[in-house]
């Protein structure tokens, strides 16, 4: 390179999760072999949004430029565009089905092509908006399930494509919100599609999965099936509502709640709970006659597991709604903030009557402070980056449909959804 000619402009790879509780951000560049190196990671109080929803832009958007400015620092880069979470409510998942005729000719590229045009062109969202529209798989003649089919022969050529869509307003205010803060968004990814790709391996997405991510305001619950996401609910509660009611109860201010919850609390009781003392101050603490509180941790726990009881059950409601009944096969994944409170995991497997495991995010490279479950979707999103997954939501228009495109009644990808709701 010539002397004080310019590198060449490097190929980041931006994330910004903004949560309830926190809003944190991470820094990568891809590798030569598609592996992730890690640069910098940012976090901060999240303010200005709440249940997952925008509620205050100014703030919001203060704490989003603190998060992505201490990533940066500790990149020494910065960084234009983002991938962004959105982890509020009203989003759907559906399948959208075409097929082509070929006439016992070898596939081209230039059949997919037309085929994935007519697929896009498919998709009716109504009055809500798209934000992921994945081919999941290809059907020739009938034979289901097929990845790759460029270069096979067939007459007929169908493709499945998942959609997961959301209600528009609360995208739009999140993304005013970003661009506010100087960044441009590069795509808005749903939390259970992040949070996917970060917790849950192939195996488990293919034979069948719940991924319950307890968020400090919002617990998104989502099932996936034959490798695709199936289906999704949001329950408004989360772990910030277990503080609140800490608070409450004793009291105290929530950032005192929040620490005892941490050190001391629990989903699951023990003999010595009736004599474990735990100090607390006060919301008037530092006030003249005003003294630090004493409770037992016995107290606390009963706090925590009444929350917990009716989180679960909602969860449980939820987990049968998307179809998610049956006892066969069904393990659930736990992850997000709330999952990091002790005991938890044995508390869901009674609750719900099922396996349930703590999920982390898989991505190497995070720091420590950034790897617990809280940090699955901001990994997820960098994954999701990383991966150049084709979504069809970023093709452009075709001008037209191409000739012998026609709808496909259901399609393998919706009867295999439809199966694993019904239970099999």
């Amino acid at each position: 390179m010539a002397r004080g000619t310019p590198p060449p402009p490097r190929n980041l790879v931006g994330a910004l999760d903004v949560g309830s509780s926190k809003i944190s951000a991470l820094i990568a560049e891809p590798g030569p072999d598609g592996t992730l190196n890690i640069l910098g990671t940012g976090q901060r109080a999240s303010r200005g949004v709440k249940r997952g929803y925008v509620a205050d832009m100014a703030a919001c958007e203060a704490a989003i430029r603190e998060a992505v400015e201490q990533a940066e620092r500790i990149a020494a880069t910065r960084i234009e565009k983002v991938f962004v979470g959105f982890s509020a409510g009203g989003m759907s998942s559906d399948v959208a089905n075409v097929e082509v005729e070929i006439g016992g000719r070898k596939i081209s590229e230039q059949d997919i092509e037309a085929l994935l045009d007519a697929g896009r062109l498919s998709i009716d969202p109504g009055e809500r908006m798209v934000l992921h529209a994945v081919p999941a798989f290809y059907t020739l003649d009938g034979l289901n399930g097929v990845k790759k089919p460029l270069g096979l022969h067939a007459n007929r050529l169908a493709v499945d494509i998942h959609v997961v869509a959301a209600t528009p307003a609360p995208v739009e205010n999140l993304r005013h919100c970003v661009q506010s803060a100087y960044l441009g968004v590069e795509a808005i990814v749903a939390a259970p599609v992040a949070a996917g790709k970060a917790c849950l391996s192939e195996e488990e997405r293919e034979l069948g999965v719940a991924l319950v991510e307890l968020g400090a305001g919002v617990t998104n619950v989502s099932v996936f099936a034959a490798g695709q996401l199936a289906g999704m609910k949001s329950i408004p509660q989360g772990a910030g509502d277990i503080t609140d009611d800490i608070a409450s109860t004793f009291a105290t201010r929530r950032a005192e709640a929040e620490r005892i919850k941490c050190f001391y609390g629990s989903a699951s009781t023990s003999p010595r709970d009736n004599h474990d003392m735990i100090e607390l101050a006060p919301i008037a603490g530092g006030q003249d006659g005003v003294e630090s509180a004493r409770i037992t941790r016995a107290e606390l726990v009963a706090v925590i597991r009444r929350r917990l009881e009716n989180l679960t059950g909602e969860i449980a409601n939820a987990l049968e709604q998307l179809g998610f009944s049956k006892p066969v096969g069904r393990q659930v994944v736990l992850t997000g903030g709330g999952a990091e409170l002790k005991g938890i995991a044995d508390y869901a497997q009674g609750a719900l009557g099922r396996t349930v495991r703590i999920a982390r995010p898989t991505l190497p490279g995070l720091p420590d402070a950034h790897s617990g479950p809280g940090f699955a979707t901001l990994a997820g999103l960098a994954q999701y980056a990383g991966s150049n997954e084709l979504d069809l939501k970023f093709r452009m228009p075709a001008p037209t449909a191409a000739p012998g495109v026609k709808p496909v009644p259901g399609g393998v990808l919706g009867r295999l959804i439809s199966a694993f709701r019904s239970g099999y």
